[in-house]
């Protein structure tokens, strides 16, 4: 009887890891095609599972968008490394923040839930954006520290406006161009009175 027990305790967590990973693969296909505003239980029938079973996994859309998010970390982690490896503190905090800009653009309408996550302590990406901030303040603090930003300038308002440029992609009145023009007029207000080298 033992000799049964042991294969069928660790079957089930097996299948939950595996359910897991086809779960997350197909939701990335799922929010890379209609958003993060596509329907769950589409999500569920085209994993070839019940709602439930996705619900199980993932309670709720931002903890699944959260579990996705996590699956990027490693790529930009690897971005942030290199990036600290910058002589130029400004030029480093700059591209931080083209990083992030492109991690916060990863699916359609995810700059939303972002903002909203900045606002609440119960959403699971509130630890995911208060790790953003922590890794931007880093940058900015070098920029101030060599007198490459202003001293008033806070990684927390940097992460927001960060944000607040991603959500201007999809925006119906905005042009191809909206996007670097604000992260231009951003770079303008962060950075010291003389400038940064372009």
């Amino acid at each position: 009887m033992t000799g049964n027990t042991e294969p069928s305790g660790r079957r089930p967590r097996s299948d939950k890891q595996r359910n897991r990973s086809h779960i997350l693969q197909i939701a990335e296909q799922y929010f890379t095609e209609h958003g993060i505003n596509g329907s769950l239980d589409a999500i569920a029938k085209r994993a070839g599972i019940g709602p439930g079973t996705l619900y199980r996994h993932f309670p709720t859309r931002e903890s699944l968008l959260a579990a996705l998010l996590q699956a990027r970390d490693e790529e930009l982690d690897a971005r942030r490394e290199a990036i600290r490896q910058e002589p130029d503190a400004a030029r480093a905090l700059a591209r931080w923040l083209d990083a992030v800009g492109e991690w916060a653009t990863a699916f359609d309408g995810l700059p939303e839930p972002l903002r909203e996550a900045l606002t609440e302590n119960k959403s699971p990406l509130t630890l995911t954006c208060q790790g953003f901030i922590t890794y931007t303040d880093e940058f900015l603090h070098a920029a101030q520290r060599d007198g490459k930003a202003r001293n008033e300038v806070r990684a927390r308002d940097l992460f927001l406006s960060v944000i607040a440029t991603s959500w201007v992609r999809n925006a119906a009145m905005a042009e191809e161009s909206s996007p670097s023009a604000l992260r231009d007029l951003m770079r303008t207000g962060w950075a010291a009175p003389a400038g940064v080298d372009d």
